[in-house]
């Protein structure tokens, strides 16, 4: 977690938030209302079109002296009391029922006069003289005419300012801003007043309203953003998400999540919790409120009804830790069927230790509390002996050895997947979009019918895949694949937690400046996360290309990055705006990737490799498996333990060897060894501040890693592991401006692998062929950069809210 501010938010249930933002209640008298017949004849106009014929003045007028005179014969002191009287605000998009009765019981009736009558109630409502409820509107109202007929009559100035503000953002589209117009027309037809008396609780109330009837809050957020920024709601109103979103819950909510039946063992727990609640930080105390709350005592009342004392005998206690050691998981079969298997619990030891620790707090604090914890203290039904993790941890490594083996493989297949995915998605989408409505369409081999859909969202590329009806939503399928793609290579890359990747910015690139060469060294800042530990990595031409992929996709059309507000995913607080790289438009709003989306690419993405687990299920990637990948190859590679546990950022070289997938034990001993005679052997003043000429030494070394195909990616002080062999070593980066020259070295290797077939030199064909492969590998990764000179563009300080690129961007080159 960032050590950037927060912002604590408290508990938002429905209610907590009704009564932090209320609605403006709707009153059953005012002005307008308690107007005479004769007067509101005179109102009616100001609500007209400001022009109009002969005819339709003549026919709204009609139609409205017929509205009030059915309308008289409701009961009720004014126009709204006889207009909820009528029934006709309940019955919804029936309410026309009403009036075509009573034009029967006139002699009346007929479908225009109906027409006419209905009509009029438009101009009734935006005079102010009757505001049916939001539900009425949102079903029985004609969604322009409210719209227009209120902007005509009402606050003309205040929709001009909304109009004006959606025009302005290429974020709303034009289908958009009616909608919200819309939206803050119905408002203010509800609730009275105009533009600037709306309140958060009013459009709150109208987003609940549309969700209960409609199923849906359509750009509610986009809304509630154009009267947020226009200062409609005053100053320090935070963003729709941030009030809508659960926060941090009291530790009486958190223990109500789970059905204890025993009240006393309840509270208990709930008084337990709050006294360790100011050492603990959220997630721990999450944590610490599912052992307790869910693994330990909810189990144990299911299993044993009526159960009321901590005092467990030794049968209830065994058979308690044997339900916890395992649990039921579904999961997907080969042939797609949903089975049920009986899996190892991996958090089995955390509940027995959270367990036994409660037991033994209560027990300590019971010398110095009697009369609170005293009646409580029992023997704990954890022992010591069952702490013991050695076995576990054992298992957990071999466990996880063998996930790394089985997905180090295939990382090449999924990376290739990945971009050739991109790629066509990217091009059906392009195409797509150049194509007409209604006509087929070919690109990378699919052929497609580009859909009419008059009334979506014009951004929108639908399309109908003739062969199984399918209906595909193109610019979604890019967006996918684009961002499958990106957070792929940011992760195989950089071997970073998913937590920090999310929390990548603009602000995150920094670059040095070589002082003998004036080169610019671009580097990553990874924020402090698990450790609370800042750390730099170097920015590969590979990663370079990615990053400034990123940033050209999610700036805005001034050269921008939008700043937004993310959430901590395990502190559940808002952090503070950020230019974020991993953020994509929702809607109207740019809002950060979220971890459930990260997860949900990786599947799909697995799954178009046709690749399985050894049970022939699926094969399924975490994103902390790339993270074990990363080590595993770059130790594989050469690459020192101590100087990968730094890019790693672990503080225990021993964490960064078990990330290594069947590191040889030896090894680590002998390693481990050697490090302490080198110590011991050292003179202490090895260990001293650098001189001038030694730092000199360590700067010129970045210069001696150039070779005539690139540069060397070896650290500091060590020696090349390939005998200088660069075409098979992982730690080349190939230059694309020598492509040219590899192509010649392995046109020159085929040929003397033919002349050594042809002359029978066998032990040379194996080393060639080494090289040869080698060559086409450095090969494949110049052609995977696109651009083949990156422009990574820098962040710059600015005082505006959004984070700003140094002009076209200084190129830089690691």
């Amino acid at each position: 977690m960032s050590t950037a501010t927060r912002t604590v938010n408290v508990s938002t249930s429905a209610a907590a938030i009704g009564d932090r933002y209320p609605a403006r209640p709707v009153p059953d008298d005012w002005p307008a209302t308690r107007q005479p017949t004769e007067q509101v004849l005179k109102l009616w106009a100001a609500a007209s079109p400001r022009t109009e014929t002969p005819r339709s003045h003549n026919f709204r007028r009609h139609g409205l002296m017929l509205l009030l005179a059915w309308l008289q014969e409701q009961a009720g002191d004014n126009w709204q009391q006889r207009w909820l009287a009528s029934g006709a605000d309940a019955a919804g998009e029936r309410w026309a029922d009403g009036p075509a009765c009573w034009l029967q019981r006139q002699g009346k009736y007929s479908r225009t006069r109906l027409e006419t009558m209905t009509s009029a109630l438009i101009i009734l409502v935006g005079a102010d003289v009757i505001r049916p409820s939001l539900a009425w509107l949102f079903t029985g109202g004609k969604k322009r005419k409210v719209a227009r007929n209120m902007i005509w009559s009402r606050d003309t100035a205040g929709f001009d300012r909304v109009d004006q503000f959606c025009r302005q953002d290429p974020g709303i589209t034009d289908d958009a801003r009616e909608h919200i117009v819309f939206r803050l027309a119905v408002i203010i037809a509800a609730k009275g007043g105009a533009m600037a008396d709306i309140t958060v609780g009013d459009l709150l109330e109208s987003l609940d309203v549309e969700y209960s009837l409609r199923g849906e809050r359509r750009l509610g957020s986009a809304a509630f953003r154009v009267l947020r920024e226009l200062r409609v709601f005053g100053p320090g109103v935070p963003t729709l998400r941030e009030i809508t979103s659960n926060g941090q819950l009291a530790v009486e909510e958190l223990v109500d999540r789970y059905p204890i039946a025993c009240r006393p063992i309840r509270d208990l727990l709930v008084d337990y919790l709050k006294e360790r609640q100011p050492a603990l930080d959220y997630s721990t105390l999450r944590g610490e409120v599912y052992h307790l709350a869910k693994s330990f005592w909810t189990d144990l009342e299911q299993h044993h009804p009526g159960i009321a004392s901590l005092r467990l005998d030794p049968a209830t206690a065994t058979a308690w830790k044997q339900r916890l050691q395992t649990r039921t998981k579904r999961i997907t079969a080969g042939d797609g069927q949903r089975i049920e298997v009986t899996v190892e619990r991996l958090n089995y030891h955390d509940t027995l230790a959270t367990v036994r620790a409660f037991y033994l707090d209560l027990a300590q604090w019971a010398l110095e509390d009697p009369a609170r914890w005293g009646p409580w203290v029992a023997p704990s039904p954890v022992s010591q002996h069952d702490l013991d993790r050695r076995k576990a941890t054992r298992r957990r490594k071999a466990r996880m050895d063998a996930r790394t083996r089985e997905r180090l493989p295939i990382l090449p297949a999924l990376v290739r997947s990945t971009y050739q995915h991109r790629k066509e998605a990217e091009t059906l989408l392009a195409v797509g979009r150049k194509a007409q409505p209604g006509k087929e369409f070919n690109a990378v081999g699919q052929t497609l019918i580009r859909t009419h859909r008059p009334h979506a969202t014009p951004e929108n590329i639908w399309a109908t895949d003739p062969v199984t009806g399918r209906q595909r939503l193109l610019n979604r399928e890019e967006n996918h694949a684009f961002w499958a793609w990106a957070i792929i290579e940011v992760l195989r890359l950089t071997g970073i937690r998913i937590e920090e990747m999310l929390e990548l910015s603009h602000h995150s690139l920094v670059q040095y400046r070589l002082p003998t060469t004036g080169e610019i060294v671009p580097l990553l800042q990874i924020a402090p996360s698990k450790t609370d530990a800042e750390r730099l990595l170097v920015v590969g031409p590979e990663l370079a290309d990615v990053l400034s992929t990123i940033i050209c996709r999610i700036r805005s059309a001034d050269g921008t990055v939008p700043l937004i507000r993310a959430r901590d995913y395990h502190e559940l607080v808002w952090m503070d705006p950020a230019p974020l790289l991993f953020q994509h438009r929702v809607g109207a709003e740019p809002h950060r990737i979220g971890r459930e989306r990260i997860s949900t690419l990786l599947d799909q993405a697995l799954t178009r490799t046709g690749l399985v687990d050894a049970d022939g299920t699926p094969l399924h990637c975490t994103p902390h498996d790339f993270r074990r990948i990363f080590i595993t190859d770059a130790i594989m590679n050469g690459l020192p333990p101590h100087i990968a546990q730094v890019i790693a950022g672990h503080q225990d070289i021993s964490v960064t060897i078990g990330y290594k997938a069947v590191y040889p034990e030896e090894t680590i001993k002998s390693h481990l060894a050697f490090l302490t005679r080198r110590r011991a052997l050292r003179p202490s003043e090895e260990y001293r501040t650098p001189t001038d000429a030694e730092w000199e030494e360590f700067l010129g070394h970045f210069e001696r890693r150039k070779v005539a195909t690139g540069l060397c990616g070896r650290a500091f002080s060590t020696p090349c592991i390939h005998e200088n062999a660069c075409l098979r070593c992982s730690m080349h980066w190939p230059d694309p401006a020598q492509r040219a020259r590899i192509v010649d070295i392995r046109d020159n290797i085929i040929a003397r692998i033919a002349e050594a077939e042809r002359e029978g030199w066998l032990g040379e064909v194996q080393g060639l062929q080494i090289t040869l492969a080698g060559a086409d590998d450095k090969l494949a990764q110049i052609d995977r950069r696109v651009p083949r000179t990156v422009d990574l563009p820098m962040p710059t300080t600015t005082t505006g809210h959004r984070s700003r690129l140094s002009g076209p961007g200084e190129r830089v080159r690691p």
